[in-house]
Formats: C-alpha cells, structure tokens, sequence
C-alpha cells in the first residue's frame, strides 16, 4: 500500500502536480493546502496577505478528485474567506486538507477535527490561521491501519516551538487516541512546520510515533520553487509495528514548494 503526503501549495504547479498524480500510485493520498470552491469559480484565483501572493487553483479539491476519479475523497475546511479572480473580483474559497482514498480500501472510522483553532467563515484573518487534521482506520482481513495527517499552524516567527505548537501536538495526539485501538499501527504525515528538535516530537512520541524523515537521513524537504535556507516542514512519523517497505522524498518531479513524502507498507487490503 502506498501512502503519499503532500503539502500541494494551493495547486500553484497543477499542469505537473496533475500529470504527477496519474503516475505516483497513491493508495492513500493525503494532500494539505487545498482549496475549495463552494460557489462556481473560474479555474484560476489569487490569494493576498501581508506574507505572500499566490496564483492557486480555485477548486483544487475537485482537480484531484477528477484525476483519481475511483477514489473515495474527504476534504475538511479550516477556513473560508476571499481570493481574487484576474479582475480583483472576490470569490468565496475555502481552504484546509483532504485525502484521497482507494476504492478497493475498507475505510471503517473517520476522525476529522481541530488541532489550532476553531472554524472561520468570515475570512481567512490573523496568523496563525486554523488548522484542521483527518484520521483514518483502514481496515482488511485481521488487519488494520491508522492512517493520518495534519497542516501545523505556520508562525511568520518561524517553525520554533512555542505555546500554541505545544497544544497542537497535544490536540494531535487526543484525536488519535480517540480513534486508534489499543496497540492499533499508527501512520502521521504532513507538513508539520516544525524543526527537527522541536518538543512535538517528544509529545508524538508518547504514542510511539517516530519520524521516518530525519530517521533515514533525509535533510530536505523542500524543492527548489521554495528558496529559504530552512529545509525541513514534512514528516512522516509511524508506530514500530508499521510494516515499512519503503520511504522516500523525491526531489522530482516539482508538483509545489514541497517533495511529497511516499510511504509504502507491505500488505493493505
């Protein structure tokens, strides 16, 4: 079973990221940074702050969902708000994760709740924003599989721990504890936005949770669209009783600012 994690940065790279998601196999694809376009839009829409502008698909969660078509799809909105359309018309949007699921896999329990904040939808407002994670049991003859991801609030400070970080993981590990059974294998993906030595991890680790990342020496997990020194946001952490096969984070093809992270697991239904 291959489980692939991606931060999709709004769909900014669609032509190669949906030419990419034909070829990559995903069982299970879990993909932060979506939008998702509650009214008719036009295909394309652009999104300001103080931080940043970005072109971004305006319904990316319908994109993907053409492009794997059999798969069984569940997206969970943080936020919505306005982007731009090329007039400088706004348009409502909304913006959070989703995940993409193979239809020969069992899906048995679903959690989806918040790990920062709570829903806005009134507008995108202040950073930290809203941040949302999703829960899976994959479930097959006398096997099952916790599969999950979330988006770590981002901090114009930076990926340094602080107060809010902290609850985050907590929240992150009661979601988990309210799905997984006991001894239940466990897989958490996304892009965290955090420092290898950030105290999450050691609150993850409670769970047993362990990061396959840094653990197999991966130092990079950004592409060259992203031109800051700091390379790491992405992780995969999974309990010892996951049957790895196989981790990697490609450098190509370029699909957004960050690799995807691809996981594979002997067995799965």
């Amino acid at each position: 079973m291959r489980i692939i994690s991606l931060n999709a940065w709004g769909g900014q790279c669609w032509p190669s990221l949906s030419a990419w998601l034909r070829e990559a196999g995903a069982d299970i694809l879990l993909l932060q940074e979506v939008t998702r376009a509650p009214q008719p839009s036009p295909a394309w829409l652009s999104y300001r702050d103080a931080f940043r502008s970005l072109d971004q698909r305006a319904d990316l969660f319908a994109d993907v969902s053409r492009r794997l078509p059999g798969h069984q799809a569940i997206f969970s909105p943080a936020a919505r708000g306005t982007l731009q359309d090329e007039s400088g018309r706004d348009v409502a949007s909304e913006h959070g994760i989703a995940a993409w699921i193979a239809p020969h896999l069992a899906v048995t329990a679903i959690a989806s709740g918040f790990v920062h904040g709570s829903y806005r939808a009134d507008g995108w407002g202040e950073e930290p924003v809203p941040r949302t994670a999703q829960a899976f049991r994959i479930e097959g003859a006398g096997a099952s599989l916790i599969v999950s991801h979330l988006h770590g609030l981002r901090d114009p400070a930076g990926k340094g721990d602080t107060p809010a970080r902290r609850a985050q993981a907590e929240a992150m590990v009661a979601l988990l504890q309210g799905l997984a059974r006991p001894e239940e294998p466990m897989v958490l993906a996304g892009d965290l936005n955090l420092l290898p030595g950030s105290e999450s991890f050691g609150i993850f680790a409670r769970l047993g949770l362990t990061d396959l990342v840094t653990g197999r020496g991966h130092s990079d997990t950004r592409t060259s669209l992203y031109p800051k020194p700091q390379r790491y946001a992405d992780y995969c952490l999974v309990t010892p009783d996951v049957p790895v096969a196989a981790f990697d984070v490609p450098a190509r093809p370029e699909v957004s600012d960050h690799r995807p992270l691809v996981l594979e697991v002997t067995g799965g239904s």
